[in-house]
């Protein structure tokens, strides 16, 4: 169970993972010791998953982001565990989810240029057995981005019944 101290430790390494250890005791009013204790445990038990560079893609080369749609022809466990494991170790995918309804899984794919892309498609997820269909949209403009959850209660505005 988080409490708000680690909620609030959570919230400002979700901003900043390379705060100093003083600052972040500084900035919740713990001491150095009682903060890294408390980040330790957030790490042992899995909250904090891992701490990454979050990269511009546009900057780094990869130009074309798109939202695949991929249907299976049949949904039988070990075909769906050898699409589970083909998709989740292609480098272009950066997110793999499997979904209820017509779509079965929703990937969000990353590559440097339309050839790559092709590539992709043709000769990496085409080539996987069991996908029956696959849809794509191209990501032309991000407007959200955002990896940090919500663990904070909003602030009070003082605005009471909002009349």
């Amino acid at each position: 169970m988080l409490d708000t101290i680690d909620r609030k430790i959570l919230t400002i390494l979700q901003q900043n993972g390379r705060i100093t250890n003083a600052k972040l005791a500084a900035t919740v009013g713990l001491s150095p010791p009682a903060v890294l204790e408390r980040v330790r445990r957030l790490e042992a038990t899995g909250v904090i998953d891992r701490y990454v560079a979050i990269l511009d893609r546009a900057q780094a080369g990869f130009t074309i982001q798109t939202i695949v749609m991929v249907c299976l022809s049949h949904h039988q466990i070990s075909s769906l565990q050898t699409v589970k494991e083909r998709l989740t170790r292609m480098d272009e995918v950066l997110e793999v989810h499997q979904l209820t309804g017509e779509v079965d899984f929703l990937l969000k794919v990353a590559v440097k240029d339309m050839p790559s892309y092709t590539d992709f498609v043709n000769n990496k997820l085409s080539g996987i057995p069991g996908i029956q269909n696959v849809k794509t949209s191209f990501i032309l403009d991000t407007l959200k981005n955002n990896t940090a959850l919500s663990l904070l209660p909003p602030p009070a505005n003082g605005s009471g019944s909002g009349k």
